[in-house]
């Protein structure tokens, strides 16, 4: 939400919105349990370098597209 601030504050709007959709909830709510994780989805190993951990979680967001039938556009 500090994004959300700084950017109504300082620019009177923030073109991101003030919502946002996480992975972790959204793989919980499509297996209906709550101690789910996603993580296993990744294929690049989660190194805390933000280019790999970004093509981690898109890989997990295409597999739960592809492998769990996931509505979502490209």
């Amino acid at each position: 939400m500090f994004i959300c601030w700084y950017f109504n504050h300082f620019t009177g709007k923030n073109p991101f919105g003030f919502s946002s959709q996480n992975l972790g909830s959204l793989y919980k709510g499509m297996q209906k349990d709550m101690f789910q994780n996603f993580k296993h989805l990744r294929r690049t190993r989660h190194t805390h370098n933000p280019v790999d951990d970004a093509r981690g979680n898109a890989e997990a967001l295409l597999t739960m597209k592809q492998e769990m039938d996931l509505k979502i556009r490209l």
